[in-house]
C-alpha cells in the first residue's frame, strides 16, 4: 500500500575537479513489493538542478534500481542499476544524446521498512572504463 513519506536526501559527488554536496527535503511515496523490497518515488526540486524530474528507487537487498524520468527542462533520463560488488552498464539520456555508463557500487546499506528508514549508496560512474565521478547518497525516509 502506498504511503506518503518525507524524504531527506544528501548527495555528494566527487571528481577530479572537486567535491559538491546537495541536500534536499521533499515529500513522496513509499510502497512495499511482494519480494520484500521497497519503492520510493519523489519529484526533484530546483536544488538538484533537475526540477520536475521524477525519481523512482527500487530498494531490495544489495541492489537499488534508480529511474529518472524527465519532467523538467533539461530532458535527462536514466535507468541505473546499483548492485554491491558488480559493474552494470546503464542507460543515461541527456539533451545532447544518449549513452551508456558503467555503475559500480562500493557500498549499499539499507534499513528501509514499513515505517521508513534509510538508504546509503556509494558508487562510481565511468564511461568506457574511464572514471567520471563517485557519488554518495544518504536517503532518510519518514512516514507522514
Amino acid at each position: 500500500m502506498k504511503e506518503n513519506v518525507s524524504i531527506d536526501i544528501k548527495s555528494t559527488q566527487s571528481s577530479e575537479e572537486g567535491r559538491d554536496t546537495v541536500e534536499m527535503f521533499t515529500v513522496g511515496t513509499m510502497d512495499s513489493d511482494k519480494n520484500g523490497g521497497y519503492q520510493l518515488s519523489y519529484e526533484e526540486s530546483g536544488a538538484t538542478g533537475f526540477p520536475g524530474d521524477v525519481v523512482v528507487l527500487n530498494v531490495s537487498g544489495d541492489t537499488v534500481v534508480m529511474n529518472r524520468m524527465s519532467g523538467g527542462k533539461k530532458a535527462v533520463s536514466a535507468n541505473l542499476v546499483i548492485e554491491r560488488g558488480k559493474r552494470h552498464h546503464c542507460y543515461y539520456g541527456t539533451p545532447y544524446g544518449e549513452f551508456m555508463v558503467g555503475i559500480t557500487a562500493n557500498d549499499i546499506r539499507s534499513d528501509i521498512g514499513d515505517n521508513g528508514g534509510s538508504v546509503f549508496l556509494r558508487y562510481t560512474v565511468d564511461i568506457n572504463s574511464g572514471f567520471i565521478y563517485e557519488n554518495e547518497l544518504q536517503i532518510n525516509v519518514r512516514k507522514n
